[in-house]
């Protein structure tokens, strides 16, 4: 009993979690350019996006990742809670880290090491999994490469679009995309916190995705503040169009694969689709900040770790084999030294390109 509860309290604070850095985010392009100007208001519509996002939709994902990476019948309630505190762990130490993860690479990862543990793994799944992590971040880079050469197009030769009721229109068309994101990663990243409640029997796909949306949502609204602070207005610089763009991308390529039950990394999708309008106003100068290497090595890196410490979690309270800890040691040790896990300080390239998004 006082596991079964356990679990359920670890999952529920990882989907505020989920809302706070990851789901909140999506409205941050409405508020920066000032389609929505009061904070507070982004928040809540971001909230009801998520929210009905994961009970809409949600319940793709949660079969993936309750019962399609392994068998749903190893996943019992202290699995459930390994799952949880692996994919939990890897987030607090990005957080201290200041290294954004996406809760869905951490989630699946845990979920791998829980297979490898107990031999038991459905291959063809997790490569279909991965082969979506490449391919959407890919494909979100080059439709707004694509996109953005015509948006400079649109405001070289139709310069009235910055008058009259035009930039109305344009600041509705973002708020609908921000929406948009916030019903996509509603409906994907919410089974990262409820699909190994499901696959143990604790609560149906129903409840876990209506009581997860609350979660995530409340996330958002509440403890998202900063974040969309951050990413409305400190990273980088879009126009009403441009932020539509990487909105509506990011929204259609997530909602696309949780139909298929996916879990995709929202966070580098959207990341992408930026990276996509930069190189295509900056061309190869862009490349050349060393904060875009990093980025790939911790997306490289974060399914890893939450794969070993869920690993050796099993080990440990499972089979008794406590050599496990020295594994950890030694894995976090590596990581840490080769850097990609520093904390990061003021002069590190990501404070540098830190800009005010015009309006």
């Amino acid at each position: 009993m006082i596991t079964t509860i356990l679990a359920c309290l670890i999952a529920f604070f990882f989907a505020i979690n989920i809302g706070a850095s990851g789901a909140a985010a999506a409205m941050g392009i409405a508020y920066g350019t000032g389609a929505v100007k009061i904070r507070k208001i982004a928040l809540l519509v971001c909230g009801i996006g998520v929210f009905l996002g994961a009970v809409l939709g949600g319940g793709e994902v949660v079969k993936t990742l309750g019962s399609q990476i392994v068998p749903e019948d190893i996943i019992s309630i202290n699995i459930a809670l390994i799952i949880l505190a692996s994919a939990s762990i890897s987030l607090f130490f990005a957080n201290l880290s200041g290294i954004p993860l996406s809760t869905s690479e951490v989630t699946v990862g845990a979920i791998v090491g829980v297979g490898i543990a107990f031999q038991v793994l459905f291959v063809k799944t997790l490569v279909v999994i991965v082969m979506y992590w490449v391919l959407l971040p890919l494909i979100a880079f080059l439709l707004a490469f694509i996109t953005n050469k015509g948006i400079n197009i649109i405001n070289t030769k139709l310069l009235f679009l910055s008058k009259g009721k035009w930039p109305k229109i344009l600041a509705v068309l973002v708020i609908i995309t921000g929406f948009m994101e916030a019903f996509s990663a509603g409906m994907n990243n919410v089974a990262n916190a409820v699909g190994p409640l499901v696959a143990t029997g604790i609560i149906s796909i129903e409840q876990g995705t209506f009581t997860g949306g609350i979660f995530v949502a409340l996330g958002a609204i509440f403890l998202g503040g900063s974040v969309i602070e951050t990413n409305g207005k400190r990273i980088t610089k879009l126009s009403l169009l441009q932020g539509s763009a990487v909105s509506g991308i990011g929204a259609t390529l997530v909602i696309t694969a949780s139909v298929f039950g996916i879990p995709v990394p929202h966070t580098q999708v959207t990341t992408c689709s930026i990276l996509g309008i930069g190189a295509s106003d900056k061309g190869r100068e862009l490349w050349k900040k060393d904060i875009i290497a990093k980025l790939f090595k911790t997306w490289l890196i974060s399914p890893l770790f939450s794969l070993v410490i869920s690993y050796n979690l099993v080990k440990l309270f499972i089979d008794f084999d406590f050599s496990g800890l020295a594994m950890i040691f030694v894995f976090v040790t590596v990581v840490y030294l080769i850097g990609l896990w520093k904390p990061r300080k003021k002069g590190h390239p990501i404070y540098k390109e830190k800009v005010m998004i015009k309006k």
